[in-house]
This record gives C-alpha cells, sequence and structure tokens, in this order.
C-alpha cells in the first residue's frame, strides 16, 4: 500500500511540474501579443535570441543600441514603446543575466 501512494504522489508531481517546462518560445510570443505586439513566433523568438548575443558579443552596450536595432529589424509599425517592451521580454525570457541594461538605461533618462 504504501508503494502506491507513494507512486501516486510521485506521478502527481511529475504531472503538475508539467507546466514548468513550457516552450520558452511560445510564453515569449504570448508576452508580445499582450503588447501588441505580432508576427512569426520563431521570427519574433530568433530576435529576442539574437538580442542577448549581440550584448553578450558586445555588439550592443546599451539598451539604447538594443533598441535601435529591434527597431530596424521588427515591424515597422511598431511604435518605440513595443520595441522596448520586446527588449523587456526578450531579457526576461532568454537572458535574464543581461536586466541591469534596463536599469541603467532608465537612470540614463535622469
Amino acid at each position: 500500500m504504501k508503494y502506491i501512494v507513494a507512486a501516486l504522489i510521485i506521478g502527481a508531481a511529475v504531472v503538475l511540474a508539467a507546466p514548468a517546462a513550457a516552450d520558452p518560445d511560445t510564453d515569449f510570443s504570448q508576452e508580445l501579443h499582450t503588447y501588441g505586439i505580432y508576427g512569426q513566433k520563431d521570427y519574433n523568438a530568433w530576435i529576442g535570441k539574437l538580442v542577448c548575443k549581440r550584448l553578450n558579443d558586445n555588439v550592443d552596450h546599451t539598451a539604447f543600441d538594443s533598441a535601435t536595432f529591434l527597431g530596424d529589424n521588427l515591424d515597422h509599425n511598431n511604435t518605440t514603446e513595443q520595441n522596448w517592451q520586446f527588449l523587456n521580454a526578450a531579457l526576461n525570457y532568454y537572458c535574464p543575466d543581461n536586466r541591469p541594461i534596463l536599469a541603467h538605461a532608465a537612470m540614463a533618462q535622469h
């Protein structure tokens, strides 16, 4: 009986843990939709990951550089605010270690 209960507990834990392993590209795309940013999921995910690569490779040095890159590569109907929202989401999903660049950008505006 103890083994059955243990197996049920383990099985329930595995089932409940499944949503935590969701596809980050899908979650990223869904967050972008809340900002009114649409487009192909794979393209947006690729651009989001490319933002991180450019920061890590020192191609872009600031959030302003990254936002400019996004403005050049996303739908030109996007607003500046949407480009910054895209940047924030990309950092959250693909390279949270680079999030401090947003704080630096905010301080530079004051």
